[in-house]
């Protein structure tokens, strides 16, 4: 290992890491019982996210309860390495572990290395596990990193190539990923086969028993996550790019509100949705390297800061909003998170504010396809004055109006096709707004929808779109092709952002450049 460690170049590290040597070389999480008394494993690999100018979370999970240690360099050779203090997984949180490198470097390689001691035989000792990331820098150097959302939905599992849009975004060697919602489907079942429309059949080479029904138990939900961590594909991303996550609804299930009524689905007995979707975020919570404050743990909606130029602003459009069905007060952000990415927004000094949405603006998303009933989004379909949820929203781009937040993109996914919006006062029913882009990406490996229909309200113009064509009953399987992400750039000298729009093959399909207004 500490040879391979250190000839490796960062090129090589990051095409390679994730394979044999630098993730678990087992590829199922096969229970800790039936794997009899050898050593402990890290099958699913590791994880790092919220990565800053001086910090980032790093996560790991073992097969079975044990003392893990965990080390940190700046060097591949682990020379000079950090240690911290012990870290214990134990069955409360399913032996996931995870923690903050905090005091490090600006724009520097960070190299972090878990090692696993059996918790009752000190004898068994793993192999380390090795990750790495990149800190946020504190001058303008060039930054780049991909988004997309939507992975293992509707019954498209892990097949013989796998979750291959993984791989692709890897190949760009991107700063970090953000997942952009939908990040597991805790209500869609996987098979182990699909029929196919020409009379083929999809194999699901990978089918784990918590994948074989949807999610209710606190167990369930967490094999949602360890079923994706099983892919390659996903594990050698994550070995080399943090990942900034959040959520939307498939993590607890399909268009959770807190008003959802499950009294006539027969798949969940425990009626009251809130306990599911307790479960689910305390999976979420375990399962990832998302930071959350330590007064309100659980919470999504954050900011990261990335250096001068660029704030990334996390929202939940989940957690906090009103019933879908009927007009109602139109809840969505709820009034904490709002009054804090409005302060958020004007304290910022990056020269770019993206805003990582879990919904598009002005797509239409029902919650009631078969009668065009009850927004699950945004938009309510009217094309007219802002009316239900679309009140707060039109506030929050007044605010950002009048108090000259300038350099403001939304990156959204959820609906499982590409496009790119403008959204302009000129063409919308409600004026009290400046122009803004807003670009949608996805499905990471789900099935492929679209196009939705446009509501008029804030004016959006389509400006590129790629989709299945086939409506919402298309679902095209990942080997169609029709599997987005995007890729943003931002020049370090001219600090005009890139937005490029990808498909799995690594077919650039669409690209703008944008040039940043002056900030007061």
């Amino acid at each position: 290992m500490a040879d391979i460690l250190k000839t490796l170049s960062r090129r090589s590290f990051l095409l390679s890491a994730g394979a044999a040597g630098f993730v678990a070389s087992s590829g199922l999480a096969t229970p800790f019982y039936a794997r009899g008394y050898g050593r402990p494993e890290f099958i699913h690999g590791v994880q790092s996210g919220d990565v800053d100018t001086s910090s980032g979370m790093i996560w790991t999970r073992v097969d079975r309860p044990s003392r893990v240690s965990v080390e940190y360099s700046t060097t591949e050779s682990f020379a000079n390495s950090v240690r911290l203090a012990d870290l214990t997984a134990t069955p409360q949180t399913d032996c996931a572990v995870k923690c903050s490198l905090d005091g490090l470097l600006p724009d520097q390689d960070i190299f972090y290395r878990f090692t696993a001691t059996d918790l009752y035989d000190v004898n068994r000792v793993s192999e380390p596990v090795v990750g790495q990331f990149r800190t946020a820098p504190l001058r303008k150097r060039s930054v780049r990193f991909v988004w997309s959302g939507d992975t293992a939905g509707q019954g498209w599992g892990i097949d013989d190539i796998g979750m291959k849009t993984y791989s692709t975004m890897r190949l760009h060697e991107p700063d970090f990923f953000i997942h952009s919602g939908d990040t597991i489907y805790a209500d869609n079942p996987i098979p182990d086969e699909v029929p196919l429309r020409d009379g083929g059949v999809w194999k699901n080479r990978v089918v784990t028993h918590e994948k074989r029904d949807v999610a209710r138990t606190l167990e369930e939900y967490r094999g949602q996550w360890k079923y994706n961590l099983l892919d390659e594909h996903v594990r050698q991303l994550n070995a080399v790019c943090p990942t900034f996550y959040q959520w939307d609804d498939h993590e607890v299930l399909n268009n959770w509100s807190a008003s959802t009524d499950l009294r006539d689905d027969p798949r969940y007995p425990e009626k009251d949705v809130a306990v599911y979707a307790e479960r689910a975020a305390r999976a979420f919570n375990e399962m990832t390297p998302i930071r959350t404050p330590a007064t309100q743990p659980g919470r999504i909606f954050r900011k990261v800061g990335y250096g001068p130029l660029l704030d990334v602003f996390f929202v939940d459009l989940r957690s906090y909003r009103g019933a879908n069905q009927g007009e109602g007060g139109g809840a969505l952000f709820g009034w904490r998170q709002a009054d804090w990415l409005k302060r958020e927004l004007a304290a910022s000094r990056a020269v770019w504010k993206v805003i990582a949405c879990d919904m598009p603006v002005g797509l239409v998303v029902w919650d009631d396809y078969a009668n065009r009933r009850g927004s699950d989004a945004i938009a309510n379909g009217d094309n007219g004055a802002p009316q239900g949820r679309e009140r707060e929203f039109a506030d929050l781009l007044t605010f950002i109006r009048d108090n000259g937040i300038n350099n403001l993109v939304w990156l959204t996914a959820d609906v499982h096709y590409t496009a790119a919006h403008r959204y302009d006062p000129e063409r919308a029913a409600f004026k009290d707004f400046t122009p803004f882009w807003e670009f949608v990406s996805g499905p990471l490996h789900s099935g492929t929808y679209g196009p939705k229909e446009l509501d008029m309200t804030f004016g959006p113009e389509v400006r590129f779109i790629k989709a299945s064509g086939g409506g919402i009953d298309s679902n095209l399987p990942p080997s169609a092709g029709l599997q987005f992400f995007g890729i943003v750039d931002i020049n370090g000298q001219t600090e005009q952002m890139t937005v490029r729009l990808m498909d799995r093959q690594d077919q650039e399909l669409w690209r703008v450049t944008l040039d940043p207004a002056a900030i007061a």
